[in-house]
């Protein structure tokens, strides 16, 4: 039999272990060994271009010219973004800018206010 626990979401005893994971087979659950916290939030980890962490909510400024794509308008150095919210992909910034409207942005060209 496993010296490992069974899996905590269905029950199964077939659970093995990755490197620090408990992994069950049958649901595909995973979890953390040794008790330590596991970070189950759906919001990914994004840094500014000073390398300050970026949360739901906080304030940015625009650190470069920003040209719109199809459009000949231009978000401006120094324009502050209020309420940004943090998705995964490649633009990682999802924002509403005053006199534009709803646009994703590069967390590489902004700072937190």
């Amino acid at each position: 039999m496993s010296q490992y626990p069974a899996c905590p979401q269905c029950g199964s005893t077939y659970t093995y272990a990755d490197q620090q994971l408990l992994i069950c087979p049958e649901c595909a659950h995973e979890w953390v060994v040794d008790g330590a916290v596991e970070d189950d939030s759906d919001t990914p980890m994004v840094s500014d271009a000073n390398g300050n962490m970026l949360q739901d909510g906080d304030s940015v400024t625009v650190i470069k010219d920003l040209k719109i794509k199809g459009s000949s308008s231009v978000v401006k150095v120094g324009t502050k973004v209020k309420n940004i919210r943090l998705v995964a992909g490649d633009h990682d910034i999802d924002c509403k800018i005053d006199g534009v409207g709803p646009m994703k942005l590069k967390s590489a060209f902004v700072k937190k206010v």
